[in-house]
């Protein structure tokens, strides 16, 4: 059965651009928009998109905008991936304090009876009552794998095949665009890159499918001088690089990219041969 609601800890939070009121929750994978005022390491409980909250009094702030019916009529709160201040949230945490039901209920455990949460079902549409069989098809079969968000320690395991790197020291007033990426045409520097308008492809981490692919170089342009802050990035071979603080990198730890000047220096990310 789908756990679709669990007791789990803050494992990060990060900025919203243009947000003063709200940031984003890292809980395993999953990323979710929260009001301020949770710490990193808080214990909440995290319902899952597609979960059907009952009605309740701690739930009633969802019902402008998550009221609906059931196919058979139950009433409730449905949560479904939505976008606010441009930053994709997927399902909803409630800090556990405010949900005294669950003030003996341990990290990992799944809450959904307790709260009588259960899984959303759509209604079936007017024209279509009587001859609909819903939204499966028949033919194939349906399975309890679980959701690749919650699957953290496997899906880390395999991004672990690269070399991690550490942010170790800031660098300032490095102006120069001699970074070399490496391209379909072989390996070429930024600013070559943004002077000839390179259109062809960059190697580049597919986040979604894990693979190391070449994708097209959407957009190139070129700052007027100024003093850039840099970070110096030492590996674990014992290699330098150097990358702007705009820069974002991939934290599998956290599943999201972030940019180098949001590093606290511990963090580590993911660099491929």
């Amino acid at each position: 059965m789908r756990k679709l609601a669990t007791i789990r800890k803050i494992k990060d939070l990060l900025p919203i651009i243009g947000a003063d009121r709200i940031e984003l929750a890292i809980v395993d994978s999953w990323k979710v928009v929260v009001s301020k005022g949770l710490k990193i390491g808080d214990t909440v409980c995290y319902c899952e998109i597609d979960s059907f909250l009952p009605i309740k009094p701690e739930f009633e702030f969802l019902r402008k905008s998550c009221y609906r019916k059931m196919a058979d009529g139950q009433e409730g709160f449905r949560l479904k991936t939505i976008r606010l201040k441009n930053t994709l949230s997927q399902g909803l945490c409630i800090p556990i304090d405010e949900l005294p039901q669950l003030s003996n209920s341990q990290v990992g455990d799944d809450v959904s009876d307790i709260l009588g949460i259960v899984k959303w079902d759509p209604p079936i549409p007017a024209e279509l009552t009587g001859r609909y069989k819903g939204n499966f098809p028949s033919f194939l079969k349906k399975t309890d794998q679980e959701r690749v968000q919650n699957l953290t320690n496997e899906y880390q395991e395999y991004l672990a095949s690269g070399i991690n790197f550490y942010a170790t020291e800031k660098l300032d007033g490095c102006l120069d665009g001699k970074t070399i990426v490496e391209t379909e045409n072989g390996n070429m520097s930024i600013r070559d890159i943004c002077e000839s308008k390179y259109k062809g492809g960059v190697k580049s981490f597919n986040t979604e499918t894990g693979n190391i692919e070449f994708q097209k170089v959407k957009n190139t342009f070129i700052n007027k001088p100024t003093i850039h802050q840099w970070f110096k990035i030492k590996l674990e071979n014992g290699i330098e690089i150097k990358l702007t603080g705009n820069h974002r990198v991939w934290i599998p730890d956290l599943f999201c990219w972030r940019r180098v000047d949001e590093l606290r220096g511990d963090e580590i990310f993911l660099l491929k041969n």
